[in-house]
Parts: structure tokens; C-alpha cells; sequence
């Protein structure tokens, strides 16, 4: 299976363009052709949230335009920018967003990779933060089955990258310790999925790997002096393949950056040399 991941898409109504700088509408168009036009497309895509830029009824119309063209199912989740109300009301099709009550917590159980959705969300926030009911529930739900290799996705990571802005308004030590212990539990989750950062970022976490996704269009700057301002750059956009091998080795997970690139060149011509 390839488990596809996009992150913080950013759209804005009508297509206006984030901080007068980002066509995020664009990007997100270019992204998922590429995604579509993939020799190996994935099963199923999830959307690590920051869908949108205001949490607008209309920002999420568009949205749901503009990743119309996804050639596979896609599961979305929300970031700080969203408003849970608004997007389940333009997604209504889309039943897994109803399962978690008031949170948009859900689990996907149609793949042979199984993909638990947690919420971090705090209305009119830039933090995250993970309800005890939420942890709880992902014990219950992790233990529910073992023995099946799982992706815990997420819009903030629960580790510190530091990028100290970013930092500044991730998931507080307590929830981030939580979270560790209930991850740690369970050795069937393969990764803990994540956005927020703009950035592919790894760290060891609670017996397993927790990830973070470059965004789509804009990148945070990679600058760890703890008081760094806090700004973008116009680093490629991306998106990561997560490739579940059944035969046993785990999951293997690949950065792809959106754009036309020359090549592919074979490294060696017809004879097997290069001259």
C-alpha cells in the first residue's frame, strides 16, 4: 500500500493569494496532478491539515473544488487555521469526519495500512493541544487492534524542532509526554503523521518515528536560533509516499517535491558505460 500525505494547504477564498505572496490555489492544482499522474499512485491520500487559511464556509467550497480532481480516496483533518463546523458542512460526504463528536477524530479501517486521525485543534488558536478523552480514546482504539500495522496522523507534532516559533506554538510537554506513553503501548503504529511545520522533520517518538510533511506551497525557514523571526521561503513545495511493504518491512516513507525537473536520465547509456 502507498499512503499519501499533504499538509498545509492554505487556500484561500477565490484564490487570493496568502501573505500577497503564495498562490496556495496553485499549488495545491500542480500537487495533485502530480499526485495523479504518479507510476505508482497511492491507495489513499490524508491531508494533515491548515486546509484552508480562515476557516470560511467559502475558502472550504473552494478547497473541495480544487482537490475534486484527487484520483483516490482522501481523508482530511484539521490545523489551526480550520474551523471544524465549516469544513465538516462542505465535506458532508465525507461520514469519517462525523465519528469523533465535537472533535474530528476518526479511525479508517478500509486499507491494509489503518489511519486513527486525531484532533489538536484549539478554536482561535495557533497552539495544539490533545484532550484527555482524545488519548484515552486512541488507547481504546489502538487496542482494539494490535496486530495491524497503523498511522497516527496529526496536524502538530509532538516534539519540539527547534525552530523556536514554530515551537512556540506547538503541543504543550504534558500533552507531548501523553501522548508518548500511549503511543508506546502499542507497537503496531508504524509512524505518528504530522504537519504544521511546513518542513520534513523526523525524531524518534514512543517506540516508533513521529514525522512532520513539507507544505504544499510555502516552507517555514530552517533558521534554530531559538529567537528567530518567524517567516517562509519559497523552498520547493512537496508531499511524502508512505509505502507499506506487507511482507514484513515496515513502513518506508519518501519526500517528492512538486515540480517539472529534468530527466529521468539513465545512468548509463546502451553499451553500460558512460563515456
Amino acid at each position: 500500500m502507498i499512503l499519501g500525505q499533504i499538509s498545509d494547504l492554505h487556500i484561500k477564498t477565490d484564490g487570493k493569494k496568502s501573505y500577497r505572496v503564495v498562490d496556495t490555489a496553485e499549488s495545491l492544482r500542480r500537487c495533485v496532478a502530480q499526485v495523479n499522474g504518479l507510476r505508482q499512485k497511492p491507495d489513499a491520500v490524508v491531508i494533515t491539515g491548515d486546509l484552508v487559511d480562515f476557516g470560511k464556509p467559502s475558502e472550504y467550497d473552494f478547497l473541495r473544488k480544487l482537490l475534486a480532481p484527487l484520483s483516490m480516496p482522501y481523508y482530511l483533518l484539521p490545523g489551526n487555521h480550520d474551523e471544524r463546523h465549516a469544513l465538516r458542512a462542505a465535506f458532508p460526504d465525507h461520514t469519517y469526519l462525523q465519528q469523533g463528536g465535537e472533535r474530528i477524530e476518526y479511525v479508517i479501517d478500509d486499507h491494509p495500512l489503518r489511519i486513527v486521525a486525531l484532533d489538536t485543534v484549539i478554536p482561535r488558536s495557533s497552539n495544539g493541544a490533545l484532550a484527555p478523552a482524545s488519548l484515552r480514546w486512541l488507547d481504546d482504539v489502538l487496542a482494539a487492534q494490535p496486530h495491524k500495522p497503523t498511522v497516527v496522523a496529526m496536524h502538530h507534532p509532538p516534539f519540539a524542532t527547534g525552530i523556536g516559533h514554530m515551537d512556540d506554538i506547538g503541543l504543550a510537554q504534558s500533552d507531548i509526554q501523553a501522548l508518548e506513553a500511549v503511543v508506546r503501548k502499542h507497537p503496531q503504529v508504524e509512524r505518528v503523521l504530522c504537519g504544521h511545520l511546513h518542513r520534513s522533520i523526523q525524531r524518534r517518538f514512543g517506540g516508533t518515528l513521529a514525522s512532520t510533511c513539507p507544505g504544499v506551497s510555502h516552507q517555514v525557514l530552517l533558521d534554530l536560533d531559538p529567537q528567530a523571526a518567524s517567516c517562509f521561503v519559497m523552498e520547493p513545495a512537496g508531499f511524502q509516499l508512505h509505502w507499506w511493504d506487507e511482507v514484513g518491512r515496515g513502513l518506508v516513507s519518501h519526500t517528492a517535491f512538486v515540480g517539472e525537473f529534468e530527466g529521468p536520465y539513465p545512468f548509463y547509456d546502451g553499451d553500460g558505460l558512460i563515456d
